[in-house]
């Protein structure tokens, strides 16, 4: 049994609890949290041992969700570490976990290259190869923008929040000490787009169900 005490699996979500509960109970197989929670605006009729619940604000769309996963998403996380998981995108190797994963303070999945000029770019024009929802954060990555009030605002006309946090306000977050695994780490870690950098590889974790995901339970249909 791998054990993470120091570490909380997470689901934050509005719609689809049943599926979200099922991906955090595969999440936990072989595997010994410090905790787990699914954060929904209510209670589950059915909610399993292992899942402790607690309330957070509803969201009624994809842009509102972002803007939770960045500025609420800490009001959950007592622990070190989170990993933040959904009903199409969670644990699925246990085995492929690596200490070195917790040398980061966020790690999420490989990017593929762009087809234009901006997408992926940082301030500096610099290419960032890695990010994605379902990923390993730390509290004081999470915390960090509530403390600092960044501004919520969209970049080039989309609200994501792993782009806010690994693309759009990187340099900010750099310049408080966050470190952001490179694509050499994440590819170990989480598959989503199936780019040449992960192929042969298994990861710990993956999100959305093509290519190579196809073979793991598919919650989210």
């Amino acid at each position: 049994m791998l054990e993470l005490p120091n570490v909380t699996l997470i689901a934050l979500t509005s719609v689809n609890i049943p599926q979200h509960i099922k991906a955090l109970e595969y999440s936990c197989r072989g595997i010994k949290f410090g905790a787990v929670k699914l954060a929904s605006p209510e209670r589950p009729r059915e909610l399993p041992d292992l899942v402790t619940w607690e309330k957070t604000d509803r969201t009624s769309n994809i842009d509102e969700w972002n803007y939770a996963a960045i500025y609420n998403l800490g009001n959950h996380i007592d622990t070190e570490f989170a990993i933040l998981v959904h009903d199409d995108g969670y644990i699925v190797n246990p085995d492929m976990w690596r200490n070195e994963f917790l040398d980061y303070d966020y790690i999420g999945a490989p990017w593929p290259l762009p087809h234009d000029d901006f997408s992926f770019r940082d301030i500096n024009g610099e290419l960032i190869r890695c990010g994605n929802s379902v990923s390993l954060r730390s509290k004081k990555l999470i915390d960090l923008p509530v403390e600092l009030d960044l501004e919520w605002k969209s970049f080039h006309g989309f609200y994501n929040e792993d782009g806010f946090i690994c693309v759009n306000n990187r340099h900010i977050y750099k310049e408080h000490g966050m470190k952001f695994a490179d694509i050499d780490v994440a590819k170990h870690f989480s598959h989503e787009n199936m780019v040449p950098e992960i192929e042969g590889i298994k990861p710990f974790a993956f999100h959305k169900h093509h290519g190579t995901n196809r073979i793991y339970p598919n919650y989210g249909k």
